[in-house]
């Protein structure tokens, strides 16, 4: 089976496209794997500085593929085995060292809506559609996959989805924090290229940080003393000395990652 991932990697951008237009970009269990693969690889390499995820054609995701799930998850053990997959691919992301951007467009249902949920930042058309209505399929979420929606949707906006199986519109989705931003269809690009611009002027090392530490903040346990001491890893980089020094001088700063 053919994993229809592509990756592009340009100028510290890392594109990351679902390639199924055919299915609306349905995503089979090759494509989640190689989803995994993908996004592990570009989290360790450090030429990378941002992550961009987007659907080929005119949806981001549709779902999952159904179709096979006649035949890969047609038992306990498969079912088991597919939805480990599938966390896997979006922990990956979740726990991804570089900002982590969705461009979505048309359908983001299902297995497209947990992808984008589990991205730093989510930009939108007005024709993004935003749900998981499997409850009309007769099968649940699992909970590998429910929990990253959880986080960044909130238990009531959840329960609407789930429960009534809605489907949010881009200005719903958006007043319920779903979505950071919409924008017109023929905006969405631009929009898409000047937030990958603002994230690539930043210092690389201060955004894996702020990454780290909105995670862990996101736990109730007290911060340790070294915890504590390590928030201030950045006095002895060479960045945050050029940081100070470009804005002491009123010019743009020369970051080198040091």
């Amino acid at each position: 089976m053919t994993a229809l991932i592509r990756y592009r990697q340009e100028a510290g951008r890392a594109t990351v496209t679902l390639d199924n237009p055919e299915k609306r970009n349905a995503i089979n269990l090759a494509m989640w794997r190689e989803l995994r693969r993908v996004i592990e690889a570009a989290s360790e390499d450090e030429g990378v500085r941002c992550v961009v995820l987007v659907g080929a054609g005119e949806h981001f995701a549709a779902g999952g593929d159904l179709e096979e799930f006649l035949t890969l998850r047609a038992t306990l053990e498969q079912a088991l085995v597919y939805h480990e997959e599938v966390a896997g691919a979006l922990t990956a992301i979740r726990h991804c060292q570089h900002p982590t951007l969705a461009m979505i467009r048309g359908a983001c249902i299902g297995g497209g809506l947990e992808i984008a949920a589990c991205c730093d930042i989510r930009v939108c058309d007005a024709s993004a559609r935003f749900g998981a209505p499997i409850s009309k399929l007769g099968f649940s979420m699992y909970p590998g996959e429910l929990s990253g929606l959880l986080k960044t949707c909130g238990q009531a906006t959840v329960a609407e989805m789930l429960l009534e199986g809605r489907v949010l519109d881009a200005a719903e989705a958006a007043r319920k924090n779903l979505v950071s931003r919409v924008v017109a269809p023929e905006d969405l690009q631009g929009e898409v290229d000047a937030a990958v611009r603002r994230i690539l002027a930043g210092a690389p090392r201060v955004a894996s940080w702020h990454k780290h530490w909105m995670r862990r903040l996101a736990h109730d346990a007290p911060l340790a003393d070294e915890e504590k001491a390590a928030a201030f890893a950045f006095l002895d980089t060479k960045d945050y000395r050029e940081g100070l020094r470009a804005f002491m001088e009123k010019r743009q700063p020369r970051f080198t990652g040091n």
